[in-house]
This record gives C-alpha cells, structure tokens and sequence, in this order.
C-alpha cells in the first residue's frame, strides 16, 4: 500500500509542477495584486491535494464521513483537470525537446528565431492549460451541486404480445443503485420519493445496489424507504454492492451479518426481496411472473451470485415473465442464449457512467465502450432489457448529462 501510495504522490507532484509552471507564465502580465490573488488560490488548491494524499495514507477512504468523501471528491476532480490541462504543458515539453535535439544541428541564426516563437507557443499552450482546467472542473463541480439531484422521469412503452389482456396498460416503476451511503442526507431521496409518489405505479421494483458497501448506510434514511408504496407490492434484487465485497472485514461472520442486516432492512421497509425465486403478480384472477435473481455478472469480474435456473423453475405457467437482474450483461450472455420465454428483463448497474450526451435521439457515454446494453430499452427478438440510469452515484459524486432517472414502464398488450 505505501508503494502505492508513493506512486500517487510524485504523480502529484508532477501534475502539480506542470500546471503550476502554466499558471505563472499564464499570469505574467497580470498587475501584481491580481497576480498574487491567482497564485494563491492555486497554491490552496495545491495543498488540498497533498493534504487529502496524506490523509488517506492514515485514514482509509472506506471509513471517511460524508464531508471528507466531499472535500476529497473535489481534490480529485481538480487534479484530474489539472491532468488535462496539464497535458498541453507536456505537448509542449516534448516539442521543446526535438526542437533542442534539431538546434543541435541548426545554425546560430536558426536558434535565435526558434526561441522566440518558443516563448509565443509556451504562452499558448499555457492559456490552453488553464482554459482546459477551470471549464472541466466548472461542469464537474455543476455536476455535484446540483446534476446529482436533478431527477428525470423515464416513461416508457413495452409492447407485451403475451401480456393478459388484464394487465394491458400495468405500470411498473423502476429504481436502481440508490448506493444510500453516498448522500449528504435525506432531502435528495425524499424528493426522488416525492416524484416517485405521483406516478401512482401498479408495481415498484427495485434493481440493485441500495448501499455502496455497509448496510449502517442505511440508517437515518429508513423513513424514506418505507414511503415507498403500490398497489401491487415493492419487489427488490440485490446488486454487486450490496454483499460488501468491496470493504474489508474484520471476520467473515462479520461480512455475513452486514448482508443478513441489508436483507432484514429490505423486509422492514415492506420490500420483497428476491433471492434467485419468482412470484406471481395478480390482477383480476390473471397471473404474470416477476423473477428475481441475486447479482450475475458478466463484465469486468463481477460477481455471479444469481442462480437463474432455480429462480425460473416454476414459471412456465405464466404467460409473461419479468426478470430482475441488477446487471444489463447478463442479459446478453445467459437471459438470451437461455431463457428465451423472459419477455422483460430490468437492470441497473451502469449509472449511465453519471456522465455523457444525452438529448433526442442521441446518447453517448463512455460507459458504451463497456456495456452493450448501458441506457434505456432494447430488443432482440420479442424479448425486452431496459437499463435503468441510476437514482444515486458513486465515486463521483454528481452526474453530468446522464442524469439520476426514476423510470416508468407501461406494459401494452398488442
């Protein structure tokens, strides 16, 4: 770890070298008083840096209160855009490089005229270097002041040609990665909540990932989740946070009890949890099933805890199956290949990457380049998957263009 940790250090330190260097020749020919103003914040901003460095050497970020995760978030972001804009200020070291290797061979005269455009390029790339750190850094920190809470709903139609005609018009609301222990309190749930409330859903159901890693996240916030109401019944899946494989634990029993605590939780807040089983949702004497598996992953090492054969036994009955499944690869890699009477499968997971383009009839995110299937609805043959984006974040603490999503699904006989 200390290896580790020494590694980030000097990255730091030469991050904080290269933009620190852009800075001064970008404010060269401030007066003193603005000058001064300039470089001093950047030098607050520096020791912000190393300050978070050496904390988390002795305090490790997992046990880290709320407001620490914060002031530690925006350090990070701050050098990430250093990083960037700092790149230009090594764009530029490296021309200045093969330019002395070629003056080695070069006239006197040619010397002479290659270092006065040197100083021009050196104040251009300077002014990028500060250009391509404030902008970024601005969005990102729009991002956690207000993109993290900045709720949208998702409505969407699936056409359902083995739906009961009972169920024409069944709307289901979806949540997925709440990840609780990444709030500063109660108010943005509740006003998650709040929409959730008026969307007057059948059916709630709940894709994964309540907590980031520890189930005490969960306290304080129990009132918010018992609000949670439908006709119906709520329905919930756990997701590859959920098991607390991500912190590590004094004993195994104690990894066993924050699991055991998190299930117990789901059953206090009048959720049904479902653990790799079925039941069947009944309106007016018809039957659909509602399948729910623990989390199967099939990218980048997640875990696979679901057990799809004994969740769907049983339910070649039902003329319409939905299966909750927190992660969208397993859609591609055992609900298609396998289980091809799954007519709707909800998942979560992705968080859309909390950032991205997303506008009317165009979505990107960098998260495309992991998952396939990281957004919104998708078909293959007559069987659905629909992406929820995530209610809550994690790492990041906000979102940008990819915003927290409360989805309602309308189920449409035809």
């Amino acid at each position: 770890m200390f290896v580790r940790f020494l590694i980030f250090f000097a990255l730091i330190i030469i991050i904080e070298f290269y933009f620190l260097s852009g800075v001064r020749t970008f404010v060269r020919d401030f007066s003193v008083g603005k000058r001064n103003a300039v470089l001093y914040t950047v030098y607050a901003f520096m020791s912000l840096s190393f300050l978070v460095g050496l904390i988390s050497l002795f305090y490790p970020p997992q046990n880290w209160n709320y407001f620490f995760r914060s002031v530690s978030a925006v350090a990070l972001i701050i050098l990430l855009c250093k990083l960037l804009g700092s790149s230009f200020l090594i764009i530029d070291d490296v021309i200045r490089l093969f330019r002395w290797i070629f003056s080695l061979f070069a006239t006197k005269q040619s010397e002479v005229l290659d270092a006065s455009k040197g100083i021009t390029r050196l104040k251009f790339f300077s002014q990028l270097a500060v250009a391509f750190t404030i902008i970024p850094a601005i969005g990102l920190m729009y991002g956690i002041v207000r993109g993290a809470y900045k709720y949208r709903v998702h409505r969407v139609k699936v056409p359902a040609p083995n739906l009961p005609p009972e169920f024409d018009g069944f709307k289901i609301v979806q949540l997925s990665d709440i990840h609780v222990g990444s709030f500063r309190n109660d108010e943005g749930l509740a006003k998650a909540f709040d929409i959730v409330a008026k969307q007057n859903a059948d059916l709630i159901l709940f894709t994964g990932d309540l907590v980031n890693n520890m189930t005490t996240e969960v306290h304080g916030y129990e009132h918010q989740f018992k609000r949670l109401k439908a006709e119906h019944g709520v329905f919930s899946v756990l997701g590859n946070h959920d098991y607390g494989d991500y912190v590590t634990w004094e004993t195994p029993e104690a990894k066993i009890q924050n699991l055991d605590d998190l299930k117990k939780h789901h059953a206090d807040f009048g959720w049904r949890l479902l653990m790799n089983e079925h039941v069947a949702i009944e309106k007016n004497g018809a039957k659909i099933a509602l399948i729910g598996i623990e989390n199967w992953g099939g990218n980048m090492r997640f875990p696979r805890y679901g057990k799809m054969k004994e969740a769907y036994e049983g339910t070649e009955q039902y003329p319409y199956k939905i299966l909750m499944s927190h992660d969208p690869s397993h859609w591609d890699m055992q609900v298609l290949l396998d289980y091809p009477e799954v007519d709707l499968t909800l998942s979560g997971h992705t968080h859309g990457m909390q950032m991205g383009i997303e506008i009317p009839g165009f979505k990107w995110s960098p998260i495309k380049y992991l998952y396939k299937n990281w957004a919104g609805l998708y078909k293959q043959g007559q069987q659905f998957l629909y992406v929820n984006r995530g209610l809550g974040f994690l790492g990041y603490p906000g979102r940008i263009g990819i915003w927290p999503e409360i989805t309602v699904l309308e189920l449409q006989r035809v």
